[in-house]
C-alpha cells in the first residue's frame, strides 16, 4: 500500500562536509578491478568520452572474451565491463594498452574528464574543445603530482553552451566568446578568467594545488568541495600559482547558463542515440562501431554521439534507423531519457532489489512524472544524477521509498510496496 505523503529534511550535499573515511580510495579502474556479485568489474576512463572506432571494437572484444558481453556507460561518460573473470586482469590490460586506452598505468584512474559532446558538430558553443581535451590528458599523464588525485576527482571542458558545466566537476573550464576561458573550482561562484590557450595547463595546475591543500587538511579529502571553507583559500592559492607559472588571470563570475545533454536524433552533423539505463549489448555496440566513420563520443547522459560530417542527410537517416533497429533510443520524446538506475541485483550484493527490471516494468507509469526518476537498490544511490528528480530507493522491507523535491522546502516522500502502483505514488509526491 501507499503511505501518506510525509516531509523530511533534505539531505545535505555529499560534498558539504568532509566525509569520514577509514580507507583509501577504492575507486575501480582498468588495473584495479572491483569484486562484484556478478564477477569482477573494470572501469575504463575515456577522457571526454572520445573513442576511436578501433578502440570501440577493442572494448567490444574485451566484453565478449572476458566479461558478460555487455558494455555499461557511467555518469562520467566512461565504460564499465562487468562479469569479468578474476584472472583476466593481465589479458585485459594488454588488450586495452594495444588499443591506446591505457597511456599511463600510473594515471589510468585519474583521467576523469568530461567535455561538451557536440562541440564542433552543431555550430553551437564558443569554441571546439578537442584541443583542450588532448592537451590536458597528455599533461595529466606526464604529471607526477597528478598520480595523487582520487579516482573521483573530475575535470570538465565546456565549449560555452553550459552542458557539462552543470555536472559538479572539481575543475570546470568554460569557453567564452572572446577566446578566453573561465575556470571554476568545485561549486564556487567566482571563476578565474584566463586566455583560452592557457586553459588546459591552468586546469592541471589547479588540480595539483588542490592536492597540496588536501595533504594539509590531514584527512582523506578527494573532492574540492570537501575542503569546506578551505575552498576559498584554495582559489587564492590557484590564482597565485597560475601567475607564478606565467598564466595571466583575473577574477570573474561563472556563467550561470546551463543546458542539458544532447537528445536522440540527428543534431548538426552528428547522430545521437540513447542507451536505456546505460547498458549496451554486444550487437548494439557493434552496430555503433560499424556505423561510426571515425569515432564515438560517450556522454554522462548515456547518449552516444556519432560524428558524421561526411554523411549525406539520407545516409544519416538510414544509419539512425539501423541503430534504432537494435533497440537503441532514437526518439527524443522517449520516456527512457528520464529514467535511470544503479546496477541493482544480481550484480550488486548491497542492492535490495532488481531495480533495472522494476524500472523497465514501470516505464509507462514513469512517463507521466514531471521529474526524472532514478532507481537505487540501497541508500548509496550509486551513479545518481545531479538536479531535481524523484529518487526511488529500495527498502529493507522489500518495497521502495520515493522522495522528490518540494521547491526550496523539505523532501516529499511516500512508500511503495507494489511497483504496479508507481503512477499513484508519483502523483502523491509531484502533484
Amino acid at each position: 500500500m501507499l503511505a501518506a505523503v510525509s516531509t523530511a529534511p533534505s539531505p545535505s550535499s555529499p560534498q558539504a562536509t568532509p566525509p569520514a573515511r577509514d580507507r583509501g580510495d577504492a575507486c575501480p579502474g582498468t588495473l584495479r578491478l572491483h569484486a562484484a556479485d556478478d564477477g569482477a568489474l573494470a572501469r575504463i576512463r575515456v577522457p571526454g568520452g572520445v573513442l576511436a572506432a578501433h578502440q570501440a571494437h577493442a572494448l567490444a572484444d574485451a566484453a565478449r572474451r572476458l566479461g558478460d558481453g555487455e558494455l555499461h556507460l557511467t555518469s562520467r561518460g566512461n565504460v564499465q565491463l562487468r562479469g569479468l573473470r578474476d584472472t583476466c586482469g593481465e589479458e585485459l590490460a594488454r588488450l586495452l594498452d594495444a588499443a591506446g586506452l591505457l597511456p599511463s598505468p600510473e594515471h589510468e584512474r585519474v583521467r576523469n574528464v568530461v567535455a561538451s559532446p557536440l562541440s564542433g558538430l552543431d555550430g553551437q558553443g564558443a569554441r571546439e574543445v578537442r584541443s583542450w581535451l588532448t592537451a590536458l590528458d597528455a599533461a595529466l599523464c606526464a604529471s607526477e603530482a597528478a598520480r595523487g588525485l582520487s579516482g573521483r576527482f573530475l575535470f570538465a571542458f565546456d565549449d560555452g553552451r553550459g552542458d557539462v558545466a552543470s555536472l559538479g566537476a572539481d575543475v570546470t573550464v568554460r569557453a567564452t566568446a572572446d577566446d578566453g576561458a573561465l575556470i571554476s573550482l568545485g561549486s564556487a561562484r567566482e571563476a578565474l578568467r584566463v586566455a583560452g590557450d592557457d586553459a588546459p595547463r591552468a586546469a592541471l595546475l589547479a588540480a595539483e594545488e588542490f592536492l597540496q591543500f588536501a595533504r594539509l587538511a590531514g584527512e582523506r579529502v578527494w573532492r574540492i568541495d570537501e575542503l569546506g571553507p578551505g575552498s576559498a583559500e584554495l582559489a587564492s592559492a590557484v590564482r597565485h600559482r597560475l601567475a607564478e607559472s606565467g598564466i595571466g588571470c583575473v577574477w570573474d563570475s561563472t556563467d550561470a547558463t546551463v543546458t542539458g545533454g544532447p537528445l536522440p536524433g540527428v543534431i548538426g552533423s552528428a547522430l545521437c542515440v540513447h542507451a536505456p539505463l546505460g547498458r549496451l549489448t554486444a550487437p548494439q555496440w557493434q552496430e555503433l562501431a560499424d556505423v561510426a566513420p571515425g569515432e564515438l563520443r560517450l556522454t554522462p547522459w548515456r547518449v552516444v554521439v556519432v560524428p558524421a560530417p561526411d554523411m549525406t542527410v539520407s545516409d544519416r537517416s538510414a544509419a539512425l534507423s539501423r541503430l534504432a533497429a537494435t533497440g537503441l533510443v532514437t526518439d527524443p520524446s522517449s520516456p527512457w531519457l528520464d529514467v535511470g538506475a544503479c546496477i541493482g541485483r544480481p550484480g550488486c550484493g548491497k542492492s535490495r532489489a532488481d531495480v533495472r527490471a522494476d524500472a523497465t516494468r514501470t516505464l509507462a507509469a514513469a512517463s507521466g512524472s514531471p521529474l526524472p526518476l532514478y532507481w537505487s537498490g540501497c541508500e548509496r544511490r550509486c551513479g545518481h544524477p545531479r538536479g531535481d528528480r524523484v529518487d526511488v530507493v529500495a527498502t529493507p522491507e522489500g518495497g521502495y521509498r520515493l522522495a522528490g523535491p518540494d521547491g526550496d522546502g523539505p523532501l516529499r516522500t511516500t512508500d511503495l510496496d507494489d511497483v504496479s502502483r508507481l503512477a499513484t505514488a508519483l502523483a502523491a509526491i509531484t502533484s
